[in-house]
Formats: structure tokens, C-alpha cells, sequence
């Protein structure tokens, strides 16, 4: 895991994609998302909660990933994004791991586009492909308990 991925690339690259057990650089990916030809950008954040389903009183959530894959799915997702989104400008899939205290940041999904409809659109697919194909698993520590997932989660590839 590098610190690299806590500073935007270098210029002339359109994406932003790592893994880091720090705080995630949210308004850092918010600015660097933006460019000159596209009109909208969406940043989503996915923030650590004091619940899930039934279980209150969460605390904390830890997460672990199979490290040597993150980047090539990160990729991948990255891939099928513009493959699907033609006029993305750029594209931010960054996630830590590690333990992450209640309302801190566990992720950040972010995409610019000309138009509002493809950053909305790719941002969404971004999110949800992300946590259906990249190999990190989260645990979570609640009033009474603690469990690494309540239910099979199977790695897919990027469709």
C-alpha cells in the first residue's frame, strides 16, 4: 500500500484509483475531478454509520482487502466506466482500509462529465460494481457483537 494514492496522479492522467489506511483526501478528490470540458461532477462518499440493518450501536468498521488486486479491479471498473461513458473526464475509486471510526470515510467514487446525467449515472455504477468486484471485506463492532460480514459476499468481475 502506497501513499501515492493520497495525492492526485500525475498531470495528464484522468484516474484516481488506490487503496490507503488513512483519511481519504475527499476534498482533495472533489477539486481534482473537475475539468475545463465538463459541466458536472459527482463525488459520492461512503461514510462509516452507527448502524446496519438491525444491529445499533456500531462503532466501528475495520476493513480488509486482498491488496494485490484492488488496483487491476480499480482499473477494470475504470475501464468499463468509460466503455459504457463515453465523454467521462475523469474518474476517482479510492478505498481505505483499516480501521475507519464512525463517520469517517470509507470510500470515495468520483466522476465528471460534460453533462449531469453520465457523472450521476457512472458515479452510481461506480459504487455498486465497486463493492461487487473488488476483494475488500468489512467488519463491523456493534452493541453485543462483532462479525467480518453477516452474509456471503462473492467476488464478480467487472461485467
Amino acid at each position: 500500500m502506497s501513499d501515492d494514492t493520497l495525492v492526485p496522479p500525475a498531470a495528464g492522467s484522468n484516474e484516481w484509483l488506490g487503496l490507503t489506511d488513512r483519511a481519504l483526501p475527499i476534498a482533495e478528490a472533489s477539486r481534482w475531478v473537475v475539468l475545463p470540458s465538463c459541466g458536472a461532477s459527482v463525488v459520492f462518499t461512503g461514510t462509516a454509520r452507527d448502524h446496519a440493518g438491525d444491529r445499533t450501536g456500531v462503532s466501528l468498521l475495520e476493513y480488509e482487502a486482498y491488496e494485490e488486486q484492488v488496483v487491476p479491479r480499480l482499473r477494470a471498473l475504470a475501464t468499463a466506466m468509460r466503455d459504457r461513458w463515453q465523454d467521462l473526464g475523469r474518474i476517482v475509486l479510492v478505498h481505505r482500509v483499516g480501521s475507519v471510526p464512525i463517520t469517517e470515510a470509507a470510500v470515495i467514487v468520483a466522476t465528471s462529465s460534460p453533462h449531469r446525467s453520465a457523472a450521476f449515472e457512472a458515479a452510481r455504477y461506480g459504487i455498486d460494481t465497486l463493492k461487487a468486484t473488488v476483494p475488500i471485506w468489512k467488519k463491523e463492532e456493534w452493541d453485543g457483537g462483532s462479525s467480518w460480514g453477516l452474509e456471503a459476499q462473492h467476488i464478480t468481475e467487472v461485467p
